[in-house]
C-alpha cells in the first residue's frame, strides 16, 4: 500500500498562487484568524496526524474489515486510538463557530483537511465525515436549543453523526419513502422504519451518534412533498448532554462491501425512536439537501484522493521497475534494462494521473470558496448567490471526480502490470475504495440529470452563464486582447479554452430546445453533458495554473522545476484529455432516437 505523503506544496500552489486564499479569506468575516502562518500551521499538523497515524492503518483496515456481534459494530484495529487523538487535536470543530466549541476557521480549510485525511485512509474518513454534514445540517436548520444541545458535543467528537435517506424499497426516488413519525405527548416524534447503506451508521468511536432521518408524519401529502427531517440520537441525553436510555435505534447488519471495508455501512431499525423536528413540516427534504450537498462535494474528494494516492504508488514503482528499452533508445545503459517510465505509454498513464489529482484539486478549492461565502458571507445576497453556484458545480465535482478518479486508480494498477493485481502492493485496494464514488450520495446518472435538468434548464442557465463569464474573462484578461506578457505561451491554453467554454453555452442552448420538444433528450445526453463540463471546468484551473506558474517563473524561484513542471502537465492535459470533450459533445447533441427504439422485450432473447 502507498504510504501516503500530504502534497502540501501543491495545495500551497492552488490556494495562494492560482486561487489567492489570503485574499479570500480576508472578505470572510469568520476569517481573521486564518493568517497565511495560521493556515500552514493547521495544514501541516493534519498532514502529520495523516501520513503518521491514518495512513498506516489503511490497508490493515481492509484486511481486518469492520465486525458486527450481537448488534453492535467494531472498527478495525487501531481506529478507535486514532479516532481519541483526532478529537483530541480538536479537528472536529474546525470550521464551526466558537460559540458550539469550534475554533471558527473557514470551511475550506476543513475541506483540505478532509483531502488528506480521505486520501490517507478513506474508510477512517468517513466517520468523521458524515458528522460534518449532520452538524452543517444542524446549524443552519436546527433551533437555538437543538445546536447548543447537540453541536458542542459533536464538534468535541465525542458524538458523531450520519444521514439516513435509503430505504429497502427505494433509493434516489424518495418520494416512495415509508419511515413514519408520530407525535408524542412532550413535542417529539415516534420514529419507526428502516433504512439502509446507512454509513457510519453504529460504530465504537463516539459516545453516541445523532441520526438526521427523514420520516413522514401521519397528515404528509404523498410523494417528496410530504418529507419531513428529523434528529434521532442513539441514545436519549438531558439538556446538559449526558446520556441516558437507549433511544430503539437497532443495528440489524452490516454490508459485506467491495471496497471501504473498514467503514461501517449499516441496516438501522427505528423502533418508535425519539426524534426532534428540525426545519419546517413537510420541507425535509430542502433541508436535507444541505447534508446531502456536503456529502456529494465531500465525496468528490475521493475521487481527487485517489488520483492521488494511486500517483504517489505508481510513480516510484515506474521509476524503479526496470523492463525493455526505450523506444528512442538506451536511457540507462549501465542497466540491464530502462526504467519503464521512459516508455510514452507508462507516461501517458502517469500524466492522466496526475493531471486528474492536481486538477481535480483546484477543482474542489475553487468551489470551497463558494462554500465559504454559502455559510459566511456577510449579506443574503452574497450568500444566495454563493449557494446557486455551490449547487452548480456540485454535481460535476462529485461525478466527474469520481470518474476521473476511478480512471486514475485503474491506471495505477495499470502501470504495476500484474503486481497491481496482487494484494501486498495496496494498488488494488484503492481501486476497490474508489469504484463506490461513482454509486453513493447519487449516482453518476443523477448527478447529471441535477446539472443538466435542475441546475441548467430549469435554471434557465443562469449559474451555467456566470461560472462560463468567469472563465471567458479570465481568457480576455490572460491571452484575447491583455497586454499579459505571458500572453504568447497562455494561448496555446487560452485560444481553447474560449472555444470549448463558447460551445458549452451553444450546446445548452440547443439541448434546452430540443427538450420542449422530446424531454428523452435531457436523460440521453445528461452523462455525457456532464463529462464535457468537467474537462472544460478542468480546463479552466489547468489554465490559471500555468498562468500561476509563469508567473512565478518570471518572479524568480528557488524550485522552477515545480513551476515547469505543472506547465507541462497542463500542456498534456490540453493535448491529450481535453480532446475528450469533442466526442462527449458529440453524443450529447445525438438523437436520442437509437436509445428509446427498441421494446423492452427485445433487450434479451434468452429462452
Amino acid at each position: 500500500m502507498p504510504q501516503y505523503k500530504a502534497p502540501l506544496r501543491d495545495m500551497n500552489f492552488v490556494m495562494n498562487d492560482v486561487l489567492n486564499y489570503p485574499k479570500h479569506y480576508g472578505k470572510l468575516p469568520c476569517a481573521e484568524n486564518a493568517t497565511p502562518d495560521m493556515v500552514e500551521a493547521i495544514l501541516g499538523e493534519c498532514a502529520k496526524f495523516c501520513e503518521q497515524v491514518l495512513s498506516p492503518l489503511n490497508q490493515t483496515g481492509d484486511q481486518e474489515g469492520c465486525h458486527f456481534e450481537d448488534g453492535k459494530v467494531t472498527t478495525p484495529k487501531g481506529f478507535k486510538a486514532a479516532y481519541d487523538q483526532y478529537c483530541q487535536g480538536g479537528w472536529q470543530g474546525l470550521s464551526h463557530p466558537e460559540e458550539y466549541g469550534g475554533q471558527g476557521m473557514p470551511i475550506s480549510l476543513s475541506v483540505m483537511k478532509s483531502e488528506m485525511i480521505g486520501t490517507a485512509n478513506w474508510s477512517w474518513g468517513m466517520y468523521p465525515g458524515l458528522s460534518l454534514g449532520a452538524m452543517n445540517t444542524i446549524f443552519l436548520h436546527g433551533t437555538e436549543e437543538q445546536k447548543h444541545h447537540f453541536l458542542p458535543k459533536m464538534c468535541e467528537g465525542t458524538w458523531s453523526g450520519t444521514m439516513c435517506l435509503t430505504e429497502p424499497h427505494c433509493g434516489t426516488d424518495l418520494g416512495q419513502l415509508k419511515t413514519k413519525a408520530a407525535a408524542n405527548a412532550d413535542g417529539s416524534y415516534a420514529i419507526t422504519g428502516t433504512k439502509i447503506f446507512i454509513s457510519s451508521g453504529d460504530h465504537d468511536l463516539a459516545d453516541n451518534i445523532v441520526h438526521i432521518v427523514l420520516a413522514r408524519l401521519p397528515d404528509a401529502p404523498a410523494g417528496t412533498k410530504g418529507i419531513s427531517l428529523f434528529i434521532v440520537p442513539k441514545f436519549k441525553c438531558d439538556p446538559a448532554g449526558n446520556l441516558g436510555d437507549f433511544n430503539n435505534v437497532v443495528c440489524g447488519s452490516i454490508e459485506h462491501k467491495m471496497g471501504i471495508r473498514a467503514s461501517a455501512t449499516c441496516v438501522l431499525n427505528f423502533e418508535a425512536s425519539e426524534g426532534y423536528l428540525i426545519g419546517p413540516p413537510n420541507k425535509g427534504l430542502e433541508c436535507m439537501f444541505t447534508f446531502m450537498n456536503s456529502a456529494r462535494v465531500g465525496t468528490s474528494l475521493q475521487g481527487l484522493g485517489a488520483a492521488e494516492l494511486s500517483y504517489q504508488g505508481a510513480l516510484p514503482y515506474a521509476k524503479d521497475r526496470l523492463s525493455m528499452r526505450a523506444l528512442s533508445g538506451k536511457k540507462y545503459p549501465d542497466k540491464i534494462a530502462d526504467p519503464i517510465i521512459c516508455h510514452a505509454d507508462v507516461r501517458r498513464m502517469l500524466l492522466t494521473q496526475k493531471a486528474f489529482a492536481e486538477g481535480g484539486r483546484a477543482m474542489v478549492y475553487y468551489a470551497a470558496k463558494y462554500a465559504d461565502f454559502m455559510l459566511f458571507g456577510e449579506t443574503e445576497a452574497v450568500r444566495n448567490e454563493a449557494d446557486d453556484q455551490l449547487g452548480f458545480l456540485t454535481p460535476i465535482l462529485k461525478a466527474f471526480l469520481t470518474e476521473t478518479g476511478c480512471e486514475a486508480a485503474n491506471l495505477g494498477m495499470q502501470v504495476y502490470g500484474g503486481h497491481g493485481y496482487i494484494k501486498e502492493w495496496g494498488m488494488e485496494q484503492i481501486v476497490r475504495d474508489t469504484r463506490i464514488a461513482t454509486l453513493y450520495e447519487g449516482t453518476t446518472g443523477i448527478q447529471a440529470l441535477d446539472l443538466l435538468g435542475r441546475k441548467v434548464l430549469l435554471g434557465k442557465m443562469k449559474t451555467l452563464k456566470t461560472f462560463s463569464l468567469d472563465v471567458l474573462k479570465f481568457c480576455k484578461d490572460n491571452g484575447l486582447i491583455s497586454g499579459n506578457p505571458h500572453k504568447k505561451e497562455m494561448n496555446r491554453f487560452i485560444w481553447p479554452l474560449f472555444k470549448y467554454t463558447t460551445n458549452w453555452q451553444q450546446y445548452s442552448v440547443r439541448l434546452a430546445m430540443r427538450a420542449r420538444k422530446n424531454f428523452d433528450v435531457v436523460g440521453a445526453a445528461s452523462v455525457d453533458y456532464l463529462m464535457y463540463s468537467g474537462y472544460v471546468s478542468m480546463a479552466y484551473m489547468w489554465a490559471m495554473m500555468a498562468q500561476a506558474a509563469y508567473e512565478k517563473l518570471a518572479e524568480g524561484t528557488d524550485n522552477p522545476e515545480f513551476y515547469k513542471a505543472k506547465i507541462q502537465t497542463a500542456e498534456f492535459y490540453f493535448d491529450r484529455l481535453l480532446p475528450r470533450a469533442k466526442a462527449h459533445a458529440e453524443c450529447m447533441m445525438a438523437s436520442p432516437k437509437s436509445l428509446m427504439k427498441m421494446k423492452e422485450d427485445n433487450f434479451s432473447f434468452l429462452d
